[in-house]
């Protein structure tokens, strides 16, 4: 590869990014490709967009970014694929769901909306994180549940008040 070659590579990669708010680290090494080729597929159908990287290129497209990756530099040893998704635990899915058929991919490190997950071992944690969209609805549910209280007892308590008032005028007359 050129040097021509690997620094358009590192800008796309910077890009890339910077374009993503959710960003996965993974070992696929040791599959072969029917089930690299399955996985691809996992991950299309999950609108996960998956990457084989070289580790030298990647650390330079994450100094280049301005992103602050803490300690994921550190992790790219060996073979390393990045996952690009919309949702923050898409890819922590997928992989979850491919390991109960293999033992690869394992996680490697993430970065999920400026929060750093390093080693395997987080991954079915980062399998319940909630996706920004799934918390504006948590929150606006939750907002939405005093106000329909107030409402409904304003409307039951609004028919006893006027029955009490009705009652009551009708005595004095």
């Amino acid at each position: 590869m050129t040097r021509e070659e690997k620094s358009q590579v590192i800008e796309e990669l910077t890009a890339q990014l910077s374009e993503n708010a959710n960003i996965y680290l993974a070992d696929i090494s040791g599959l072969d490709a029917g089930t690299t080729s399955n996985l691809r597929r996992a991950c299309f159908k999950a609108n996960v967009k998956l990457a084989v990287v070289k580790n030298t290129l990647l650390e330079k497209a994450m100094d280049a970014s301005d992103k602050e990756f803490g300690e994921l530099p550190s992790i790219l040893k060996g073979n390393t694929s990045v996952m690009y998704s919309e949702t923050g635990n898409a890819p922590a899915k997928v992989i979850k769901a491919f390991r109960k058929k293999s033992e690869k991919p394992l996680l490697k490190g993430a970065f999920i909306e400026e929060a750093i997950y390093l080693g395997d071992d987080q991954l079915d944690m980062l399998v319940d994180i909630k996706s920004r969209e799934e918390l504006i609805g948590d929150i606006i549910g939750l907002l939405q549940s005093p106000a329909k209280n107030v409402v409904s007892a304003l409307k039951s308590g609004g028919g006893k008040l006027s029955g009490i008032l009705q009652t009551l005028s009708q005595k004095e007359g």
